[in-house]
């Protein structure tokens, strides 16, 4: 349905991009359809952990659909920010944690979405890249900002001055992708991850994702002020309790959030 779709599978939701065609170029209609996703999955208790992924062989996300860009008057691209916007916005702030699931291309928008996950899966094929400047434009799906959070200034202005390729390699080095796997797997073993997260408490795991997100920047003073809010978040919760007697009594925990 206009080029995403969501999948559930227990505690995990899958966003799928789903227009291997154009190598998922993010279209309005599929932009619309995935802040849309996003605001369901965030919205669903029962959900513990994300995936982003990717149909199609060659490529995860190759970012904006430029032929439909192309066609495009000032007003109408002015129109169709804030829909991209409230895409790269729905993933980035989804409140549990994202893993994106990398293969092939991961150009402009498709490589900000994988920087807006908390963790990225990226197989041998993986290619990363912030080309904007390339084609007069500026990264505008968050891919300054989080760059420079993730890689830091020198890497990020590396990735985003020259608008050069990285590969998987190369994507580790700079701390673009978390995990190298084999080709063809990077989904699989980012719903096995997930799977893995999905198992611990979500009243927890969702504080400690806002203390990580939240603290970014900020004075160790302040950030140690938001570890103590997610701290109390989760110790005063229904699930710590559940937690400490399932650790005493041997047993897998039945998280009551």
């Amino acid at each position: 349905m206009d080029g995403v779709n969501l999948r559930r599978d227990g505690h995990v939701a899958e966003i799928v991009l789903d227009r291997p065609e154009a190598l998922n170029a993010l279209s309005t209609a599929m932009a619309r359809r995935l802040a849309a996703v996003c605001a369901e999955a965030a919205a669903d208790a029962a959900v513990r952990a994300v995936v982003l992924s990717a149909e199609g062989e060659k490529a995860f996300c190759v970012g904006a659909d430029l032929k439909e860009r192309n066609a495009m008057s000032d007003d109408e691209i002015m129109a169709q920010r804030p829909v991209f916007r409230a895409a790269f916005g729905g993933v980035l702030n989804l409140p549990q944690p994202v893993i994106a699931a990398v293969h092939g291309f991961a150009l402009g928008g498709g490589c900000e979405f994988a920087l807006s996950a908390d963790l990225i899966v990226a197989d041998e094929t993986a290619v990363f890249g912030l080309p904007e400047v390339s084609v007069g434009l500026v990264p505008g799906g968050g891919g300054t900002q989080l760059a420079l959070r993730r890689l830091g200034p020198g890497k990020a202005a590396d990735l985003v001055f020259t608008g050069r390729r990285l590969g998987v390699e190369e994507a580790l080095e700079y701390g673009l992708a978390d995990r190298k796997v084999p080709a063809g797997t990077a989904r699989e073993e980012a719903l096995a991850l997930a799977g893995v997260i999905a198992q611990n408490s979500p009243v927890a795991v969702r504080a400690a994702k806002r203390a990580l997100r939240l603290g970014g920047g900020v004075s160790l003073d302040a950030g140690l002020h938001l570890e103590e809010n997610a701290w109390r978040t989760a110790a005063f919760s229904p699930d710590r309790r559940e937690g400490i007697a399932a650790f005493n009594e041997k047993r897998k925990p039945r998280w009551p959030s």
